[in-house]
């Protein structure tokens, strides 16, 4: 059975068959209101403190959720359409390029990242592939 989290809320759930009710849509989150669910191979429990951002196929964000303002400084409108690993000042970006290119996840990799204000922080990243036709990434943000 799917598992799905919701990147903006962090809410986790189960789903038979990967739609929204009778229709062809795919789950969208019943806690938060989001648009979409990000499908996971195996279930994931984020800390409390871990920020999620959704990545396409380029790693151009496409929305951030809950944590990344308080983790970065960087408000969603800051980030959306640019490369995650360039805007964020990620020290290694092949993390990014792993999971990616070669469909696999890439679990608790130590980074650097800059925030707003030019500090730098350490992180833990969780990087999981999306397994749709849009590919991407749900790139999970946690302080060290």
């Amino acid at each position: 059975m799917p598992f799905y989290i919701c990147p903006r809320c962090k809410a986790r759930s189960v789903d038979s068959d990967g739609r929204e009710g009778f229709t062809d849509d795919a789950p969208s989150c019943h806690h938060c209101g989001f648009g979409f669910l990000f499908e996971l191979m195996d279930d994931y429990y984020p800390a409390q403190a871990t920020g999620f951002v959704v990545c396409d196929k380029e790693s151009r964000v496409l929305a951030t959720g809950k944590g990344i303002f308080e983790l970065t400084g960087f408000k969603e409108e800051d980030l959306i359409g640019r490369d995650l690993a360039e805007s964020l000042g990620l020290s290694d970006p092949a993390p990014l390029k792993t999971a990616s290119e070669w469909g696999v996840r890439q679990l608790e990799q130590k980074l650097t990242l800059r925030t707003h204000a030019g500090f730098e922080k350490t992180v833990l990243a969780d990087v999981f592939p999306a397994y749709d036709e849009d590919g991407g990434l749900l790139v999970a943000l946690t302080p060290r």
